[in-house]
């Protein structure tokens, strides 16, 4: 399965196998492992709670991942997108491409990320010292997707 919204940890390594498990045509994967940061704004983080929509977030995720093969030539991606709290240092997410080169599968991987960060239907809030606060959308966010349209 591509696109993945799950609450469980992912296997980093089974992911990017999988990427070209059996496939001799693949010449390059590239892979990008979110993480759960201790700090965000300069305030400490204990821990994030990821909401979603179940049906509406694989839908989009899964719009994302065409775009992706529409605009590179791809052989396989793989999306994994955890839900649920999180705690500093666990995995949020994966992405990944393979091509039969490898500046389509940096390219995809990199497009991935920042449609993945600004496109994807979640919701994201922060425990800290000073209590629960909501994420919010970031400017620089948006420039990094604003490359790719």
């Amino acid at each position: 399965m591509a696109v993945r919204v799950q609450e469980a940890d992912f296997d980093v390594g089974a992911e990017i196998a999988a990427l070209s498990e059996g496939r001799s045509d693949v010449g390059g994967v590239a892979s990008f492992v979110g993480l759960v940061r201790d700090i965000a704004g300069g305030t400490s983080v204990t821990a994030m709670t990821l909401e979603h929509y179940p049906g509406m977030t694989e839908r989009q995720l899964e719009e994302i991942e065409a775009e992706a093969r529409g605009r590179w030539p791809l052989l396989e991606v793989r999306i994994v997108h955890r839900v649920g709290r999180l705690e500093p240092g666990d995995r949020i997410m994966f992405c990944g491409a393979a091509s039969a080169h490898r500046g389509a599968a940096l390219e995809a991987c990199a497009f991935l990320m920042d449609w993945l960060k600004t496109k994807a239907p979640f919701w994201k809030k922060e425990e800290t010292p000073d209590g629960e606060r909501w994420v919010e959308a970031r400017a620089e966010d948006d420039d990094a997707a604003a490359r790719w349209r």
